[in-house]
């Protein structure tokens, strides 16, 4: 899905802008692209070498296809080209680990929450947790924008998904991924007993345009009426989206905006990033260093945290961290969660290098 093409040609461009003399007149712009052409001069290096040994692949191919070249040659000629598809293996494995690490840190994100078990309660709770993320979003004086959201009547999300621009915020919301368990006595309860109910958290690095290729022939996007919450415009006119990526099966819909094209161009975006996080998932299950230095398994069925209201506790199970500051983490304070983690997952980093 990496398009190889359209990065080099990104390197290129960059590479042109760089160059000119304006171009230190705006700092912010030229400290932006200057990394970005250092990331992009690595990868491009690495893909100019898979592109040599295509080329040696191709001729050996070639010279195995004559009929009247010598039989030894030939065996030769077949063994080179083993190890040549070895080599182009291992450099395309090379490119996707240094496409992954060296952009994450610096991306902007989209966050999906979804109620799970629990039914309104559940709902309530995913509420709870936008609520959360917004202000810690605020906080930290990045910025938000909801792509698609299915309130409850009772001020809940049966699912809400926003993306998350500024400095750093993957590095500080990647932990989120997972399902958050809350155990309190709910609204609707009139009987005073606690309830255990969930939601499920995604956090998926948002695609720049070059870096996927999809083929519209793939696409199946269809139209109809906005339902729930919205206002006056909900069910007049066929303004909702739905797309269906076909080789995938992965569906997104968006209804939030009056625009049909606002609410496709919302959808795609979060298309192409669970696009993105699946081919990121594939290539984690091949790759088991970083297996070792994960906080958690980081699948997203994996119980991370619990909210216990009567003991304002919060307990982060991947570390093993307790904190009875409930009130505080709720009102946006994530860090106290976010800074133990980030010290675990290098302490492993460190561990797995023997530098510790």
């Amino acid at each position: 899905m990496i398009d190889f093409k359209k990065l080099k040609e990104e390197y290129k461009q960059i590479s042109k802008r760089l160059s000119l003399p304006d171009i230190y007149k705006n700092k912010e712009e030229y400290q932006k692209l200057s990394k970005r052409f250092s990331f992009l001069e690595k990868v491009v290096s690495l893909i100019n070498e898979r592109d040599a040994l295509l080329k040696e692949k191709q001729d050996l191919e070639k010279l195995l296809s004559l009929q009247d070249e010598d039989e030894q040659m030939k065996v030769l000629a077949a063994q080179e080209l083993s190890e040549v598809e070895e080599k182009i293996k291992k450099v395309e494995e090379k490119i996707e680990e240094k496409f992954f690490e060296d952009t994450e840190e610096e991306r902007d994100i989209i966050v999906e929450i979804r109620a799970a078990a629990g039914g309104e309660e559940a709902a309530l709770f995913a509420g709870d947790l936008f609520r959360m993320y917004s202000r810690y979003v605020e906080k930290k004086g990045w910025k938000l924008e909801i792509l698609s959201s299915h309130p409850t009547e009772l001020g809940g999300f049966k699912e809400v998904i926003f993306s998350v621009k500024g400095k750093n915020c993957f590095s500080h919301f990647k932990f989120e991924s997972g399902v958050h368990r809350v155990q309190r006595i709910p609204v609707t309860e009139s009987g005073g007993r606690i309830h255990t109910s969930t939601a499920t958290v995604a956090v998926l690095v948002e695609p720049q345009e070059i870096e996927l290729k999809i083929n519209p022939d793939e696409l199946k996007i269809e139209t109809f009426r906005a339902s729930g919450h919205g206002g006056q415009h909900v069910n007049r006119t066929d303004s909702a989206v739905r797309i269906t990526h076909l080789p995938s099966g992965i569906v997104v819909s968006c209804q939030d905006e009056r625009s049909q094209i606002k609410n496709r161009e919302k959808a795609m975006r979060v298309l192409k990033a669970r696009l993105l996080d699946k081919l990121e998932r594939e290539r984690t299950l091949k790759v088991t260093h970083q297996r070792k230095v994960q906080i958690g398994t980081g699948e997203r069925s994996e119980k991370i945290r619990t909210y216990n209201f009567p003991e304002r506790r919060v307990t982060d199970h991947r570390i093993n961290f307790t904190i009875y500051r409930l009130n505080e983490i709720l009102e946006g304070n994530l860090d106290i969660l976010v800074d133990p983690l980030k010290r675990e997952e290098k302490k492993k980093i460190y561990e797995a290098k023997g530098l510790a």
